[in-house]
């Protein structure tokens, strides 16, 4: 019988113990109810320690079907559903498809209704990125910016409310225009009959108040030494792969990519308004916020030029009161809070369309992550998630 010398015996010994202490990988479900999620989303992450090693999407627990639905209603009728798609930036969602079928039927809408439409646009823009420079410090440990923002959050909603009368789902835009006021005609041309007393006056005192809630935002978050740590250089997207994924919106142009369909097609009129359009210069974590912070400033901007300058006119086209479009297809898209928001509409003629298919910016922007997470720390998945600012019903159209 043979006999090892201790010291062999000794590395026998670690070997053992190294090979008892190698371990495969662990899945980790993050979801379908986590608070990072922003709703009913499901990570299949493969993780090795600390580091994700892969990670599986898994979406559709919401069955919302709203293409299907679309397809059994009349067109007046699905105003009301699309915005319901992205539940935060209700009124936005509903101008590309009226405009699909704007364009379908030929109608030139009023002066007037196109400027009350940009308008409410924006401030639906400055609401979805104030609950995203509210939320996303929270999801970082930061608690105190979120009651500074979402008070002028309110704020902002209330004048959308005092106009089209809902919070979250106006389903104030017609076919050719916008609607009339309880009573009124499709031709009135006053504008205390279509904006509410007070509103111009109380729009500017509003965003006053919002570019101050930027500016504490600047104080509580950008400059934050934390903050910092967790962002930057965090979940890093170049611009050719933002594009190669068919990322849009503010993510896009954190990558570098100044790209805006505001100002390349839009179906309102900002090309009489002057904005700029902020981009990143890393595509990480921090420019996808600061980008978003910089966008609510420059829609300040826009409001504040649309409001002094707003034509008087009527607020819709003539419109048979009974909708039937004319056989055809179309592609409108609009350049929503979160990205391109696009509608391709088949109609067959008739007063419902053939087939409606969605474009939502979610669905496209979240189809990144099994690339972003791809080795990054378990830590920073929850900074990379919430910085992409997806929601889920736009994600399970």
């Amino acid at each position: 019988m043979t006999t090892l010398d201790p010291h062999a015996a000794m590395q026998l010994s670690d070997a053992a113990v190294s090979i008892e202490l190698e371990t495969p990988d662990m899945t980790l479900n993050i979801g379908p109810q986590h608070p990072s999620t922003h709703g009913v989303l499901r990570l299949v992450a493969k993780v090795d320690g600390e580091r994700v090693n892969s990670v599986e999407p898994v979406i559709g627990y919401m069955h919302r079907g709203y293409e299907k639905l679309a397809e059994v209603r009349t067109y007046p009728q699905i105003t009301a559903l699309v915005n319901r798609i992205d539940w935060v930036s209700g009124f936005a969602n509903e101008v590309p498809f009226v405009g699909a079928i704007e364009k379908l039927l030929d109608i030139e809408v009023p002066e007037r209704a196109q400027y009350i439409r940009l308008i409410l646009t924006e401030m639906a823009r400055i609401a979805t990125h104030l609950v995203f420079t509210s939320s996303y410090p929270l999801e970082l440990g930061a608690s105190t910016p979120l009651m500074h923002v979402m008070r002028e959050r309110e704020h902002v909603l209330e004048l959308l409310e005092s106009v089209t009368g809902g919070r979250f789902h106006p389903n104030f835009n017609r076919v050719g225009g916008v609607k009339p006021a309880a009573g009124g005609g499709s031709t009135m041309k006053k504008q205390s009959q279509d904006l509410p007393a007070g509103f111009l006056a109380a729009t500017e005192e509003t965003m006053q108040n919002v570019l101050d809630v930027c500016d504490d935002a600047d104080r509580l978050v950008t400059g934050n030494e934390l903050f910092l740590a967790r962002t930057v250089g965090v979940g890093v997207i170049p611009a050719a792969k933002a594009l190669e994924y068919g990322v849009t919106g503010p993510n896009l142009r954190a990558s570098g990519v100044k790209f805006d369909l505001r100002k390349v097609e839009s179906l309102l009129p900002y090309d009489r308004f002057d904005f700029e359009i902020p981009v990143g210069l890393n595509g990480d974590c921090f420019d996808r916020y600061l980008v978003r912070l910089q966008e609510i400033r420059q829609s300040v901007a826009i409001i504040r030029q649309a409001i002094a300058t707003i034509p008087a006119g009527p607020l819709r086209a003539k419109v048979p009161r009974i909708l039937k479009v004319p056989p055809g297809e179309v592609y409108v898209r609009g350049e929503n809070p979160k990205g391109e928001m696009g509608y391709y509409v088949i109609s067959e003629g008739g007063r419902i369309p053939y087939r409606v298919k969605i474009r939502s910016a979610s669905y496209s922007n979240i189809s990144i992550l099994p690339w972003i997470l791809e080795g990054a720390l378990i830590p920073d998945l929850v900074a990379i998630l919430g910085s992409l600012d997806f929601v889920l019903g736009d994600v399970d159209r």
